[in-house]
């Protein structure tokens, strides 16, 4: 969803639009985070079995010493992310909800978990969007500067009012872009 207007992200939120603002904490980083995800991501490959085509944790806490929200962002690949009837309902089963729908950026799906707290990102195979996030990933992993820069820029933004938390994402973008194009140089 980037840079979307807020009637673009109720249009793609499911069951409603999404809780209006609501404070980003950007918390310092926690060396739990990865277990958080290796939590997840047991309980979606014990769900889906071989229809887990990729899992990555990605987003900042997978990033060790980068602060982020204490939420972690996961990439789950599919083979067809509208064939929905083939992990939606595996993944209610074990407590996430769908809470977006994107047919106009690469057919993403968000649902959201909650113990751990997840933002499950679904992709189609083959996805650029995937290996972007796993290139600003192993970048900040290994560049200091980068990574100081992205954790400057997110409380700087956290600090501000945010209609929706997606608001807030998209602020981002403009350093996202600047430390992607580092990143492929």
């Amino acid at each position: 969803m980037s840079g979307m207007s807020d009637e673009g992200i109720e249009a793609v939120s499911v069951g409603g639009p999404p809780p209006q603002f609501q404070e980003i904490v950007v918390a310092d980083y926690d060396p739990e985070w990865p277990t958080w995800f290796e939590q997840a991501a047991e309980r979606i490959r014990g769900a889906l079995g071989d229809k887990v085509l990729q899992l990555h944790h990605v987003g900042s806490t997978s990033v060790p010493g980068l602060p982020a929200k204490p939420l972690i962002d996961i990439d789950l690949v599919v083979a067809d992310t509208t064939d929905e009837d083939a992990y939606v309902a595996q993944l209610e089963a074990i407590g996430y909800e769908l809470r977006v729908r994107e047919p106009d950026w690469f057919e993403h799906r968000l649902l959201r978990g909650f113990e751990p707290p997840v933002n499950l990102h679904v992709f189609p195979r083959d996805c650029e969007e995937v290996d972007q996030m796993l290139l600003l990933r192993d970048h900040l992993r290994a560049n200091d500067d980068d990574r100081e820069l992205y954790a400057r820029t997110k409380r700087e933004l956290a600090a501000k009012e945010w209609k929706y938390v997606q608001n807030y994402a998209d602020a981002k973008s403009e350093v996202v872009r600047e430390i992607l194009a580092r990143a492929r140089a």
